[in-house]
């Protein structure tokens, strides 16, 4: 079982920034693919940003050039630079750990969530 905390959400001002952590219970290390989801009241969750265990990183097209996801090993912490945030950014932003046990099977584990609001 993996714990995750997540930590960093607030409120600021469209265009500003803030920065996202996660904090897992056990070495991210061993963990293949970490990532951040989203969810706007009323919307489905989705895709944010991933990162694998070696370090290549997925976003989804609207946080491309604006979010940077990375891994810190050493700490188990995975981070989420936000830049340029806009209103529709506002969301409860989860992070996520996904370990492949091989033959298909997989397990996910989610974090709390933290609230990130953009005021216009």
């Amino acid at each position: 079982q993996v714990q995750l905390v997540e930590s960093g959400g607030g409120l600021v001002q469209a265009g500003g920034s803030l920065r996202l952590s996660c904090s897992a219970s056990i070495s991210i290390g061993s963990i293949n693919t970490m990532g951040w989801y989203r969810q706007a009241p009323g919307k489905q969750r989705e895709l944010v940003a991933t990162i694998t265990r070696g370090g290549t990183s997925n976003y989804a097209d609207s946080m491309k050039g604006r979010f940077t996801i990375s891994r810190d090993n050493a700490e188990n912490t995975v981070y989420l630079q936000m830049n340029s945030l806009k209103p529709e950014d506002t969301a409860i932003y989860y992070c996520n750990a996904k370990q492949l046990w091989g033959g298909g099977a997989y397990s996910n584990y989610w974090g709390q969530g933290t609230q990130v609001t953009v005021s216009s």
